[in-house]
């Protein structure tokens, strides 16, 4: 019977989770087309049919459906249920990692874990759909910034400081020489993000970053499907390695440094 509890009770923090990366979705695709984030009901993008009560389960409702709207029979973007898995993820792994407090909901740590990783969510999903990263992103990323002030006590003023320029910094000068080179979303997003962080995270999802996005790169030009002069959106791959740094940055850095001295 315990198990069964526990068992509850963590579909909860899974459902409760994706939930909220589902809003965070609609905000992030009604964002660009001057749309309200909190008005206004859920539709088809298709049809445009308001969704029904039953139609915005989260991931059940995508299955049930085919990954089809019940109205036009349109097919429904594989992107809105990976967000919301991704979102029962993120929930249930900043509790794990950060801990639960009262009512077993996040603590206040595992909450601006887990709205961090909701912002570079909705910051990767407009980026890669516009090539452009709204300032109320990085405002939100700010204020999480200095909530972390109290509550990230290992991270001090000088080391978020640092943390705000070591990789924004170079990547500003990148953009003055070469046209192009960044975006100045991207080098606002990380310049926010040092701040929250830290310099040893920052430097490790610029890595990370860099990584996925060249990765990413080279498979586009293997397959032909961009060319050496065309640019790609780099925020979403600049969210990855943000999201994996604000859990295993220090660590990873550390480590690297280990093996060094």
């Amino acid at each position: 019977m315990t198990a069964v509890c526990y068992g509850v009770l963590w579909l909860l923090r899974f459902a409760m989770g994706a939930c909220l990366f589902s809003f965070f979705n609609a905000v992030a695709c009604r964002l660009p087309l001057g749309e309200s984030a909190l008005r206004g009901r859920s539709h088809c993008p298709s049809c445009g049919r308001t969704l029904t009560a039953g139609e915005l389960i989260p991931c059940v409702s995508y299955l049930i459906q085919g990954g089809r709207c019940r109205g036009c029979g349109g097919k429904i973007s594989v992107r809105y249920v990976l967000t919301e898995l991704a979102g029962g993820v993120c929930f249930v792994g900043c509790g794990v990692f950060y801990g639960y407090g009262k009512w077993e909901i996040l603590s206040l740590r595992g909450l601006v874990g887990f709205l961090y990783l909701g912002i570079l969510t909705m910051i990767a999903l407009t980026d890669w759909d516009t090539r452009t990263i709204d300032d109320r992103f990085h405002i939100m990323i700010a204020v999480l910034g200095v909530a972390a002030l109290w509550l990230f006590p290992e991270h001090g003023m000088a080391d978020r400081l640092l943390g705000s320029a070591i990789v924004a910094g170079p990547m500003l000068l990148l953009a003055l020489l070469i046209e192009g080179a960044f975006g100045g979303g991207d080098i606002k997003l990380m310049a926010v993000s040092g701040f929250l962080l830290g310099w040893r995270s920052v430097l490790a999802a610029m890595f990370a970053a860099l990584l996925t996005g060249g990765c990413y790169c080279v498979w586009m030009l293997a397959a032909k499907k961009l060319n050496r002069k065309d640019a790609f959106a780099f925020g979403p791959f600049l969210a990855l390695g943000l999201g994996g740094a604000f859990f295993w940055g220090d660590r990873a850095v550390a480590w690297y440094l280990s093996l060094l001295w």
